[in-house]
């Protein structure tokens, strides 16, 4: 439901969401064992639901200034009949969150600016809970302060936000094992994001434009302990480390676009993208990373206008176009053998230069 009037808008508004799981195994056929035509030998069923209701609410104070909130109450019901390697573990549990949202805009000509303030809980997935019936794992918090200001005028702009996002009990893999050997995510009490967020553009001309992003940041884990397995006397070993980088959370992330527009209906884009290093998991190792790297693509367009079809765009994308050799992604895995620490990282590799055809077809 939505009420506006005058320099006030007024929404309020919810949903209801349930989700079964049958989460079963059945033998359709086997050829020996004495096992009847569809045995089922597992059923672990999991309902889970999703009630919300929320109210939001702007208000313009006056001609610069505004105001604005979000109000959520959201309720969320586990029943989970155990799992397929630990039918063991029953949950049935009831989360209640109140997630609160609010800030204050300030505009003047080209000039805006403003401060927020969110909260939010989540809670933990359905294979968290599979960490052991004495390890249940806990919901997650987030408080989020972010200040922003940007200037806009007719060949240039630019932005600034900054920004403190602090964790409470956030779920991430530890390499601790649970009751049946399986890897799960374990809550650490705390951890948090610090950084800011830069932006601009410009176009002195109208044969060319250019924009680019800069992100830096700090992205840390506080007092984290990490499990490696043993394999000479068996069981796991623990290492704890007081502050450390949260995995895959780069301090450094940049784009930017070089746009020519030389000729009428006609566009070329150097697009390029940068990441700096990243760690396979929280212990912070600089065995266990993710190399910085740089990324150039080269995009054209070009479009023909006519009545039937009214606009059709052709366009070639060269993606890498320096056959730049680099890996976003992997993970890591690390146990001790022989009396070593022996560390594997597994990295999944980017296509070399490559191409990409298309074209669009507007009526």
């Amino acid at each position: 439901m939505q009420y506006s009037k005058h320099n006030t808008q007024f929404t309020l508004g919810g949903s209801w969401d349930r989700y079964n799981g049958k989460h079963y195994g059945n033998i359709n056929w086997a050829s020996n064992g004495g096992i009847p035509v569809n045995y089922q030998y597992y059923y672990e069923p999991a309902d889970k639901n999703d009630l919300n209701i929320y109210a939001k609410m702007q208000q313009q104070l006056s001609k610069n200034w505004s105001i604005f909130g979000d109000l959520q109450l959201r309720s969320i019901h586990y029943v989970i009949d155990g799992f397929d390697d630990n039918p063991s573990i029953l949950v049935d549990k009831q989360y209640n969150f109140f997630n609160p949202k609010a800030g204050i805009t300030y505009s003047n000509k080209d000039w805006e600016a403003f401060f927020s303030f969110a909260r939010a809980s989540h809670e933990p997935n359905r294979d968290d809970f599979e960490a052991g019936i004495n390890e249940q794992p806990k919901p997650e918090t987030l408080n989020d302060f972010e200040l922003n200001v940007q200037h806009k005028n007719g060949t240039f702009s630019w932005g600034a936000t900054a920004y403190y996002m602090l964790y409470q009990d956030q779920l991430v893999l530890t390499g601790k094992v649970n009751d049946v050997g399986t890897y799960t995510r374990t809550n650490i009490p705390k951890s948090y994001r610090v950084g800011i967020e830069l932006q601009g553009a410009i176009k002195p001309a109208t044969w060319f434009a250019a924009d680019a992003n800069l992100t830096l940041s700090e992205n840390k884990s506080l007092n984290y302990t990490e499990f490696i397995d043993d394999y000479d006397d068996g069981g796991q070993k623990s290492f704890s480390y007081k502050k450390t980088d949260i995995a895959f959370a780069p301090a450094v992330i940049g784009a930017a676009s070089l746009n020519f527009f030389p000729l009428k209906n006609f566009e070329c884009s150097l697009l390029g993208k940068y990441v700096g290093k990243e760690y396979l998991d929280n212990a912070q190792k600089e065995n266990r990373k993710l190399n910085a790297y740089y990324v150039q693509n080269l995009r054209m367009i070009y479009t023909i206008e006519s009545k039937v079809p009214k606009k059709t765009s052709i366009i070639l994308q060269v993606n890498n176009l320096f056959n730049a050799k680099y890996e976003p992604n992997g993970y890591t895995y690390s146990y001790f053998l022989g009396g070593s620490l022996v560390t594997e990282n597994f990295l999944f590799p980017m296509a070399g230069t490559n191409l990409m055809l298309a074209v669009n077809i507007a009526f």
